[in-house]
Parts: structure tokens; C-alpha cells; sequence
């Protein structure tokens, strides 16, 4: 048996499967912020006790996601770092790209670096591009700045030296001086973590990591601590931004990789589904506590791009953030959740997120002593959410203190009625996150109408079907496990690491030793991170034709020629921006690779419903939907309905986990996985399927 936990904003969710059967049981519970191992410990007992298994049934290493990284970089509750750079390069943090973001604002705002500009240290030395020494670095000078960082009482240092991803040679001297005089402090080389080319995204990268090192490391520590109370004699593993999962003791090196460890998750059980039920084009949308996230699908897997933005001061306008050079899966995250707080801003207009009321003291209809109205508490003013039902029956909802946040903060500008005022939450922030997934799709040249939507997480199958509406979305499957499913996508994720190294090479200059000895060189740092057998191992590049600023991603394979690369190269230049171009001067800028190890995916078959007597007992309740104002529905327990039954909308389908919504006529069908397929019911025509 296997176990996985995603430490969530709001909940941590967990996942107990059965490799045999593919039976699985799932388990939700508020996130405990003091101690985040309580909340996995907590829900641990609680799958097992589901399942009628004891501690020793997992024999398989256990899988988990959280979110510490991503928030340590945001609330800027990181360690106390200092950045050792090349002389003449301590501006970079502020110099930044040179670019506004946004050209005609003129109260424009950038995020503040991680580290203020006293724990900023140059040294003397520098090497040329090729990475050979120009100027030697002199020890002795090192030795001089490790003596005024212990002064400070620096917790890490991250070390990023001009030119660094073509040797690291200075860095790693640098590295050897510091261990001898700060024992214990860790140290980040951004020519280990990221050895490529532009050096503020590279020292904003390694920076970051160095950030998040101190803290991470006591994150892991608890987890397993909690894993080995629990009584589960088991390594731990944790997933990757880009998919793939990897052993502690790497991510405590390089905890950054787990920037977007969650949200990955989710798109590899998005993928996980989808493959199952033949559906190769998806728009994975995760709507849980705090956040909402999309990604898109197609061929089965999610994209992976090598670049992420943290903290953006403006969520929708890329540059506005602190760019992080990291394999993500590509999505689109905003702060849309069921905490998401609903307030009227100076001019009375009724703004939702991106603050959040987390889980403590959540929203109001929580009972916990949040008085803040929420998307949550919207939901349960409208009847979506059952107070009886929540977290399949373990936390029973405060109708009348959503009711009342709701009227207190909200009434003035919708007569003091909690139905109108929620009725409006609901609609903006489904609007709000119906334009962040046409946005996300038609900049990759998609249209969202062409996909289906696969919905998932706490909130998302609540929203899902009026969200898909006002897309012109004609299809939306709720998965069976959709509460949890990025606890799910963890334990369907095979174990990989990817390295990466900029060496530029214009193919007119093409040498094949030299690109053997270079994806070697890759594959063999990935396979020593790994610590596993090798399954597979896919290659990369970065190219650009010469002369341009920026390169794009090729797939190519371990026999190709410079003629191959070229053509794959013109190709992948073709389908993002509709234009082949003839001219043959085109360079390699970036080597990459792959590694996964040997993993055999489970199959997850249907979640085990929980013993209930009275899920099949009929019920109907008061809801409110646009179409029809107040009106009676039934509520069904979703995974009581036997495959092939019909339910036409409005209707309210419950899971232990989460909630689905089906909207008046719609159509939803179960599946023999226990799965919800919605058909929604659109215009026959004149639907433009735009956000307005």
C-alpha cells in the first residue's frame, strides 16, 4: 500500500491506495501552520483507520507536496541570507532587467529583493564566457567577507560569480573557504543549481533557494518525524515543479525545486485521468483554499517550461514578479479560492482575493472565529455547500455566521440582502477565473472551447460548470478523487531529475564529441541525484537563431545532427509564432536532460465511498442559481450513484472532499470510475464563448 499528503493553504490532503486493487481512500484536514507535520499525521490515522490498514501495510515510500517553499518566498519568512557575487555585480538584484512591465504606470512597482544591500558581498575574480580564468580569485578576501557574515549571523549564503555556468570552479573555492570558517551554514552555488546564462534570473534563482534552505530543511525534518510517529518505517519523497518526483535529501539541497510542488501535482493527476478516459486535450483547473490554478494538457502530459515568476506584484502581467529559472509545469495561478476574502474598496465596488482567510481563522462559516466574508461563505449563503456534509460530515459549517459576515462587510451595496451579496461574490470571482483560463490558453495559442475541462480540487467542482459556461466550455469532468486530487497525481508521479548547462553552440560550429560529452556530463549529475535505476532518458535544447535575445525549447534525441536540430528547431519557431523562417544560422544556447527512474504507474480504479446508511437516502435543498433564483434540488452523494445513471441539473452532488454544482440544464453522467461528466448547456448559437 501507498500513501501521499499535499500540504495545501487551507487543507492537506491525503490519499491511502491499495496498488492491488486500485482502491483508494481519501482524507482532507485543515492545515496546521505551527506545525505542519500535525495536519499529515493527523490525516495519515485517519486514511489508514478507512482503510483498515495498520502503519506496516505501506510498503512504498511516502509521497508529499506542500506549499512552504512557494509561501517562505512570498511572506518573506525565509532565512537570514547573504550573496556573494562578482566585483562589480552587487546592483543586480536592483538593476534587474531594465524593463518596466508595465510602460505606462507611473506608481510602478518592483518586488524587493530577498536580501537588503548590506548582505550583499563582491569578490575579485572573474572568468571569461568560455569559462576560462581571466581574473584569479584571491582566498584571502573570501576568508574576510566569512568572517564579517558570521559577525551578522547569516543562517545561508548563496554564492552566484559571473559566468559561473561555464566553470564552477570559483564558486566551489569559494564554497571549500566558506565551510571552513561558518561550519554548518549551508551554501548555494549557482553553478550547481543553475548553471545557465543570464545572470539576474540567475542570481535571483540561486538566491532564493539559499532563502528557503534553512527553513525547508526543518520542514522536511518534522515530515518525517510525523511519518516515523505515525509508524511508518518508509523514506520520504517530495514532488518537483516539473512533475517528477525526488528523494529528500536532494530537495533539501535544492528545496526551490518544489517551488510549485502542489499545484504540479494536481496536473499530473489532471494527465493521470485524462489518459484513463481517452481525453488528450484538457484545461486542468484546481481551485482549493487559497488559490486557483490552470494548466493546459494536450498529448496526455502537462507542459513543462523552464522559467517561473514568484510574488508578482501584479498577478496577470508577467515581469512584475522575481523570475526563477526552474523546470515548472506551466499554469497559471491567482488568488481565487474558497478563502479567498470578499470586500467593497473605496468607490463600493466588490472585489474577491487574493488575501485569503486561510485555515485559521477561515472563513466565517468555518466557526472558528473568522467574521470575513469569503467565496466559501457565498457558496454556503446559496445553498451549494451542505453545513451537515463538510469534509464528508467532520466539520459542520456556521450558515448564520456566513450570513452575517457576508450582510456586515458586503450588505451596503446590495440592500442588505446575504443572497444578492453572495450571488455577487460567486459571479465575480467566477468571472475572474473564466478570464485567467482564456487569457492562459489564448496566449498559447489555444481555444479554451476546443478543451475539455477537467475540475478538481476543494472549490473547483463547485464553480466548474458556470465557469465552462461563460467560456463556452461544452464539457467538464469531475473526477471521483477530484478533493484531493494532487494527492492523487503524486502517487502516479515517476521519480526524475533534470540538469541543465548553457554551452553555445551554433550548429555551422557543430562538434558531436562535444555534444556527447555534454548530455554524458547531464545524465550523469541527474542520475547521481536520482538515486534510482534509470528508466528512460529524454533530451533537450534551448535554441535561438543567432541574433536573437531569447530561445525556445526543442525536443530533440541522443543521434540527431545539427541538420535534425535545425529542422526540429524551425519547426517548434513555426507552431508558437506561425512564421518559418529560411534563414540557417540558428545556435543551441542550453543542454538539457531528462532522467526518470524505474517506476511502475498504479492504476487508481475508484475511490471507496464511506459507509454510510444514509447516502442513498433522498434529499433536496434550497439553492440559488442566475437562471432560476431561489429553487428546490436534490443533493446526492456522488460516489453512492451507480455508472451510467443521469442526473439533470440543477442538481448538488456530494463528495467526502468537495462539492459539484450542476447547473440548471445541464446534464451530468457517472462513469464506471465514479467519475462526473457534465455536458453544459450552451446556445445553439450566437455563444461567442468570450469573457466580456
Amino acid at each position: 500500500m501507498r500513501v501521499s499528503f499535499d500540504i495545501g493553504g487551507t487543507f492537506t490532503d491525503l490519499v491511502l491506495l491499495d496498488e492491488t486493487s486500485g482502491r483508494a481512500w481519501l482524507g482532507k484536514c485543515l492545515t496546521t501552520y505551527d506545525d505542519f507535520s500535525r495536519a499529515i499525521e493527523q490525516g495519515i490515522h485517519q486514511v489508514l483507520d478507512a482503510g483498515r490498514a495498520v502503519p506496516s501495510d505501506i510498503d512504498r515510500p511516502v509521497t508529499g507536496a506542500t506549499t512552504l517553499v512557494t509561501n517562505a518566498l512570498i511572506e518573506r519568512r525565509g532565512a537570514d541570507t547573504a550573496l556573494i557575487t562578482t566585483q562589480g555585480f552587487g546592483d543586480t538584484l536592483d538593476i534587474g532587467r531594465e524593463w518596466r512591465y508595465d510602460l505606462y504606470d507611473q506608481r510602478l512597482r518592483l518586488p524587493e529583493p530577498l536580501v537588503p544591500v548590506g548582505n550583499r558581498f563582491e569578490v575579485t575574480e572573474r572568468l571569461f564566457a568560455d569559462g576560462s580564468v581571466h581574473v584569479p580569485l584571491d582566498p584571502d578576501e573570501v576568508a574576510r567577507i566569512a568572517h564579517r557574515l558570521g559577525e551578522l549571523g547569516v543562517e545561508s549564503v548563496a554564492v552566484c560569480l559571473l559566468h559561473s555556468y561555464a566553470s564552477p570552479v570559483h564558486e566551489e573555492a569559494v564554497a571549500k573557504v566558506l565551510a571552513e570558517h561558518l561550519p554548518g551554514v549551508p551554501v548555494t552555488l549557482s553553478g550547481h543549481l543553475v548553471p545557465v546564462i543570464r545572470e539576474y534570473e540567475r542570481t535571483v534563482t540561486t538566491l532564493a533557494n539559499a532563502y528557503v534552505r534553512p527553513v525547508a530543511g526543518e520542514h522536511f525534518q518534522d515530515i518525517e518525524r510525523a511519518v516515523g510517529r505515525v509508524g511508518i518505517d518508509q523514506p520520504l519523497v517530495l514532488m518537483q515543479s516539473n512533475g517528477g518526483v525526488i528523494a529528500t535529501p536532494t530537495a533539501r539541497e535544492y528545496p526551490l525545486r518544489l517551488l510549485e510542488s502542489g499545484p504540479a501535482a494536481g496536473a499530473i493527476g489532471a494527465a493521470h485521468v485524462g489518459r484513463r478516459l481517452g481525453l488528450d486535450r484538457l484545461i486542468a483547473f484546481d481551485m482549493g483554499g487559497t488559490t486557483a490554478k490552470i494548466c493546459i494538457i494536450e498529448n496526455g502530459e502537462p507542459t513543462v517550461h523552464n522559467g517561473f515568476e514568484v510574488g508578482r506584484v501584479h498577478r496577470l502581467k508577467p515581469g512584475s514578479g522575481l523570475p526563477v529559472t526552474m523546470p515548472v509545469v506551466d499554469m497559471l495561478e491567482i488568488g481565487a479560492g474558497g478563502g479567498s476574502i470578499a470586500a467593497l474598496d473605496a468607490l463600493g465596488l466588490l472585489k474577491v482575493g487574493p488575501h485569503s482567510a486561510g485555515s485559521r481563522p477561515g472563513p466565517a462559516g468555518y466557526g472558528l472565529g473568522g467574521d470575513l466574508p469569503t467565496v466559501t461563505d457565498a457558496d454556503i449563503v446559496l445553498g451549494y455547500l451542505d453545513p451537515d456534509y463538510f469534509l464528508g460530515g467532520r466539520m459542520p459549517l456556521d450558515v448564520e455566521a456566513a450570513r452575517r459576515a457576508v450582510v456586515t462587510h458586503l450588505g451596503a451595496a446590495f440592500g442588505d440582502d446575504p443572497v444578492a451579496a453572495a450571488a455577487g461574490v460567486v459571479r465575480v470571482v467566477d468571472e475572474h477565473m473564466a478570464l485567467a483560463m482564456q487569457v492562459h490558453a489564448t496566449e498559447r495559442g489555444h481555444d479554451p472551447r476546443t478543451f475539455t475541462m477537467l475540475a478538481f480540487g476543494g472549490a473547483a467542482p463547485v464553480h466548474a460548470a458556470r465557469v465552462a459556461r461563460t467560456l463556452g466550455l461544452r464539457r467538464v469532468v469531475i473526477p471521483s478523487a477530484a478533493g484531493v486530487l494532487s494527492a492523487t497525481g503524486l502517487l502516479v508521479a515517476p521519480p526524475m531529475v533534470e540538469a541543465s548547462r548553457t554551452r553555445r553552440t551554433e550548429l555551422a560550429n557543430w562538434s558531436a564529441e562535444l555534444a556527447a560529452q555534454t548530455y554524458d556530463a547531464l545524465v550523469t549529475q541527474a542520475v547521481s541525484e536520482l538515486a534510482e535505476p534509470v528508466d528512460r532518458v529524454e533530451y533537450f535544447v534551448d535554441m535561438r537563431y543567432v541574433g536573437q535575445g531569447f530561445e525556445i525549447e526543442v525536443r530533440v534525441e541522443a543521434g540527431d545532427g545539427p541538420q535534425r536540430y535545425l529542422e526540429r528547431f524551425a519547426a517548434e519557431y513555426e507552431r508558437i509564432y506561425a512564421v518559418r523562417h529560411d534563414y540557417p544560422r540558428a545556435e543551441v544556447v542550453t543542454w538539457r536532460v531528462r532522467v526518470y527512474g524505474r517506476f511502475t504507474r498504479p492504476e487508481v480504479i475508484r475511490t471507496v465511498p464511506p459507509a454510510d446508511g444514509a447516502a442513498a437516502a433522498p434529499k433536496t435543498r434550497e439553492v440559488w442559481f442566475p437562471e432560476t433564483g431561489p429553487t428546490v434540488a436534490p443533493v446526492l452523494r456522488m460516489l453512492a450513484q451507480p455508472p451510467g445513471v443521469t442526473i439533470d441539473g440543477p442538481a448538488i452532488l456530494q463528495l467526502p472532499e468537495s462539492t459539484a454544482v450542476i447547473g440548471p440544464g445541464d446534464r451530468a453522467e457517472v462513469d464506471e470510475d465514479g467519475n462526473l461528466h457534465v455536458l453544459i448547456d450552451l446556445p445553439s448559437s450566437g455563444s461567442s464563448g468570450t469573457v466580456a
